[in-house]
C-alpha cells in the first residue's frame, strides 16, 4: 500500500500547470451565458419581457400566456448558446444543488422530431422527490415534490443545459429547500426596513437586503487525496501527525500565488464570468495550501444562488487541473480552518446604504437607527444564530485559529462604542434645545462618513460591524448561505417591526417629535443590547466566564445549539413573519440533526477502518523488522545482546502499547455506535453520538499519529500531513 503514497508523490512531481487562454476582456465576457436583461430584450416579446421585469422589481405575478412567451424565447436563447437540454436547478435541504435535465427534443410523429419547451415546463415540475430530506413532512412512498420557478434568479447555461433557479415545495405546499424560506424572509426585511427607512427618505418604497460572502478552501492534488479515505469519505484527515512546519511562520498568508494554482483560479473566474459570477479577489489564506475568493456584493438571494453554483463550478475546474477541492470546515487539525464570511447590509431602492454613515446629522440618525436595531436582534436572537452556523463540520472550526468563538457576541470599534455610551444617556421623553443640538451637532453629526478604517478589525468576533456593514464571520466554508441569511433577515425584520410600533406609539401618545421617539427608543435598545457587545478577545477563558455572567448562551455542539430551531420563540418568529410554518421548522430541525448523526457515523466508521487495516498492519509490519534485527543482534553479540538492541526494544513495546490502545478504543467506539444505534429518538441518538462515540475519535488518533512518529517512513500507507499541505 505504501507504494500507492510514493506513485501518487511522484505524480505530483511531475504535474505542469494547464494553460489558459484568455482572449476577451472580462467585462465582454461577464453574464454571456445568462439569460439576463439584455438577453431577455433580444429573445423575448416587450410584452414578456415587461411581465418579467415587473415580477422582479414587484413581485406580480405572470400569467401561462405570457409564461409561454418566456420560454420561447428562453429556449431560443439556449439552444443558441448550444444547450440540449433543461433542468429546473434546486437547493434540497442536503445543502448543495440538485437538477435532472430533459431535453429539448420532443417526437411529433410521422418520425420527425422538434424542439420543445412551453410555459407548463418552465413554471413548475415535478421531480421524484422521495429521496430527498423532508424531516417527517412526506411518507418515503410520497414521492410527489413540485419545483417552481423564481424569476428572480435569471436562468443560466452551464455544461450545455439551461439551468432555471426553482423553489422546491412538497405536494402539501410546504417548502423542502433552502431557497423559499430565504426569499420570504427577504420579503419581510424589505416590508419592515421600507416602513423604518420612509421616516427619513419618502421616495424609498423597497429595500433590499445584500450579501458578499467570502469563500475559503483547501486545494490538494488530486493524486494525494485519493489515497486517503478520510479525505474522500469525510472531508477531512481524521488522523495524521500534524507537519513540523505549518502556518507558524504566517509566510503562505496574502503570499506568491502558485502557478498551477494560479491557472485554476484563472480557469474557475472565467467560468464565473460567463456565468454572471462578480468574483473579484483572489489570495492565498493563512494555512498552507489554503485559499480564498470573494464577490462584489450582490442582492442575498442572487448571491446565495450565486455561491452554491459556486462550489459545484469550483470542483469541477479543480479537477480539470489535478486538484481536489476541499470546502470542510476543518479538513486539517491544528491548523486554520474555512469559513465563509457572509457580509449583509441593506440598500435602498434609492441607491443608500442604510448601514453606512452619511454626510448629514439626519443621514447618521438613520444609519443609528439600522445599526442599533441590527445589533437589538442579534441580542434578542443570539441563539437562533447560533444555530443557522451549526453542523458536525463546521463545530470542528468554530473558536479554534482565529474561528469566532460558538459564543455570538457583536464588534463595532472603540469609536461606535463611545458613540452608543453618549446616546445611553438621552434624556426620557421631550428633549430640551441644547440636548437635540448636542446630539445632532456632538455626537450624531461628528461620525465619519467612512468608518471602514475607524476600528481594528476582531478575528474571533462571530458578528463584526466592518465600516459599513455587518459581518457574520461564524457561517462555515461548506454551508449553503440561505440558512444564515434567512434567519438574520428574519430577526432584523421582526426587530424593525417592533421598532417602528414603539416610535409610532410614542408620536401618538406621547406626542413627541419624531427624531426625539427615535432617540428615546433606540436609548432604550442600547441598554437592553449591551450584554451582546464584546471587543475583546473571543478565546480567552475570562470572555467564558463573563459571557455567561452575561447569559449569553455557550452552545458548543451542534445538538445542543440546534434546539434554539425549535424553540417557542424561534417558531413564532418565524410565523410571525411568514418565513416558516412550525411544520417547516421542524421538519428542518429533524433534518439538521440525523444529517449530524449520519457525518458523526460515517467518520466513525472510517477511522475504525483506517485505524485497523492501515495503522496497525503497518505498525506490526514494521514491528517485525525490528524483532528480526533485535534476533540478529542477539545472535551476534549473544548474552549481552540487550546493551545494543536496547532502543528496538523499547520501541517494540512503545508499538504493542499504541496497537493495543488503538484496538481497545475501536473496539469501544463501535460498542457506543451500535448503543446508540437501537435508540429511536433523533435527538437522543445525535446526543449520543456527540457524547459517547466522538470523543473516541480523539483518543485513537492520538495513537495513530504517534505510530505515524514511530514507523519506519517508507512503510507508512498514509499520505502525511507536509505531503498534502507543501505539495504545490
Amino acid at each position: 500500500m505504501a507504494t500507492i503514497r510514493f506513485r501518487a508523490i511522484q505524480e505530483t512531481f511531475n504535474r505542469v500547470s494547464v494553460p489558459i487562454q484568455e482572449t476577451v476582456k472580462r467585462s465582454e465576457l461577464f453574464g454571456s451565458n445568462v439569460f439576463n436583461e439584455t438577453a431577455m430584450r433580444q429573445f423575448m416579446t416587450k410584452e414578456a419581457f415587461t411581465s418579467v421585469m415587473n415580477a422582479i422589481e414587484f413581485g406580480e405575478k405572470i400569467n401561462r400566456k405570457i409564461a409561454n412567451q418566456v420560454a420561447a424565447g428562453m429556449k431560443d436563447w439556449a439552444i443558441s448558446k448550444g444547450a440540449t437540454h433543461y433542468t429546473h436547478w434546486f437547493q434540497p435541504l442536503t445543502g448543495s444543488t440538485a437538477e435532472k435535465h430533459d431535453a429539448f427534443f420532443e417526437t411529433i410523429g410521422g418520425g420527425m422530431a422538434m424542439e420543445k419547451f412551453d410555459g407548463s415546463q418552465l413554471v413548475q415540475q415535478e421531480p421524484d422527490a422521495s429521496s430527498f430530506p423532508n424531516g417527517g413532512i412526506r411518507n418515503t412512498f410520497e414521492a410527489r415534490g413540485y419545483t417552481a420557478w423564481d424569476p428572480t434568479s435569471p436562468a443560466f447555461i452551464y455544461a450545455g443545459t439551461l439551468c432555471i433557479p426553482t423553489v422546491f415545495v412538497a405536494y402539501t405546499g410546504e417548502a423542502l429547500d433552502n431557497k423559499a424560506p430565504l426569499l420570504r424572509a427577504l420579503q419581510a426585511v424589505d416590508n419592515a426596513a421600507t416602513e423604518v427607512a420612509r421616516y427619513f427618505d419618502k421616495n424609498v418604497t423597497k429595500v433590499t437586503a445584500t450579501l458578499g460572502w467570502e469563500q475559503e478552501y483547501f486545494l490538494i492534488d488530486k493524486a494525494l487525496a485519493y489515497t486517503r479515505p478520510d479525505l474522500v469519505l469525510a472531508g477531512r484527515m481524521l488522523l495524521g501527525h500534524s507537519a513540523a512546519k505549518g502556518q507558524q511562520l504566517d509566510d503562505h498568508y496574502f503570499g506568491s500565488i502558485p502557478n498551477r494554482v494560479v491557472n485554476f483560479m484563472r480557469d474557475l473566474e472565467i467560468e464565473c464570468m460567463k456565468l454572471g459570477i462578480p468574483v473579484k479577489t483572489r489570495h492565498n489564506e493563512v494555512a498552507p495550501n489554503q485559499f480564498e475568493l470573494a464577490p462584489i456584493f450582490e442582492e442575498a438571494s442572487m448571491a446565495v444562488d450565486h455561491n452554491s453554483l459556486l462550489m459545484d463550478v469550483m470542483d469541477k475546474t479543480a479537477d480539470r487541473h489535478n486538484f481536489k477541492v476541499l470546502f470542510h470546515e476543518k479538513p486539517f487539525a491544528g491548523i486554520n480552518g474555512s469559513g465563509k464570511h457572509n457580509n449583509w447590509s441593506l440598500a435602498t431602492n434609492t441607491g443608500v446604504n442604510l448601514l453606512s454613515p452619511g454626510s448629514t446629522p439626519m443621514k447618521n440618525l438613520q444609519f443609528l437607527t439600522f445599526f442599533i436595531n441590527t445589533i437589538k436582534a442579534v441580542n434578542e436572537y443570539e441563539e437562533l444564530i447560533r444555530a443557522s452556523v451549526a453542523s458536525a463540520t463546521n463545530d470542528h472550526r468554530l473558536g479554534a485559529n482565529e474561528a469566532p468563538p460558538a459564543i455570538i457576541s457583536v464588534f463595532i470599534g472603540e469609536q461606535l462604542t463611545r458613540v452608543l455610551d453618549e446616546l445611553e444617556d438621552v434624556s426620557t421623553g421631550k428633549l430640551s434645545p441644547k440636548e437635540k443640538t448636542d446630539l445632532k451637532l456632538n455626537v450624531v453629526g461628528k461620525i465619519p462618513e467612512i468608518l471602514l478604517d475607524n476600528t481594528d478589525r476582531n478575528r474571533t468576533s462571530p458578528f463584526a460591524f466592518t465600516g459599513n456593514k455587518f459581518e457574520l464571520r461564524a457561517v462555515g466554508s461548506k454551508a449553503n448561505c440561505g440558512k444564515p441569511m434567512t434567519v438574520l433577515n428574519s430577526i432584523v425584520a421582526k426587530q424593525l417591526t417592533e421598532f417602528k410600533k414603539e416610535v409610532d406609539t410614542l408620536i401618538a401618545k406621547k406626542k413627541l417629535k419624531k427624531d426625539e421617539a427615535i432617540f428615546n427608543v433606540l436609548r432604550e435598545y442600547i441598554k437592553a443590547s449591551r450584554r451582546i457587545r464584546f471587543e475583546g478577545d473571543g478565546y480567552s477563558a475570562a470572555w467564558e466566564k463573563e459571557a455567561a455572567r452575561r447569559g449569553l448562551s455557550n452552545n458548543k455542539t451542534t445538538p445542543v445549539a440546534l434546539k434554539a430551531m425549535i424553540s417557542k420563540k424561534a417558531i413564532s418568529l418565524f410565523e410571525e413573519m411568514k418565513v416558516m410554518s412550525k411544520v417547516e421548522v421542524k421538519a428542518r430541525y429533524e433534518i439538521e440533526v440525523e444529517e449530524y448523526t449520519m457525518k458523526v457515523q460515517i467518520e466513525g466508521r472510517v477511522l475504525g477502518d483506517i485505524a485497523r487495516n492501515h495503522v496497525i498492519p503497518t505498525s506490526i509490519r514494521y514491528q517485525n523488522i525490528l524483532i528480526d534485527n533485535v534476533k540478529g543482534l542477539k545472535d551476534v553479540f549473544g548474552t549481552d545482546f540487550k546493551k545494543v538492541a536496547s532502543e528496538q526494544l523499547d520501541l517494540i513495546e512503545e508499538i504493542s502499547e499504541h496497537i493495543a490502545e488503538i484496538n481497545s478504543k475501536v473496539t469501544a467506539m463501535i460498542e457506543e455506535r451500535k448503543k446508540a444505534n437501537v435508540i429511536t429518538n433523533p435527538e437522543l441518538k445525535a446526543e449520543a453520538y456527540c457524547e459517547k462515540v466522538k470523543p473516541y475519535f480523539d483518543e485513537i488518533r492520538y495513537h495513530c499519529d504517534k505510530l505515524e512518529l514511530l514507523v519506519d517512513d517508507e512503510l507508512w500507507t498514509l499520505t502525511k500531513y507536509r505531503e498534502l499541505l507543501f505539495t504545490k
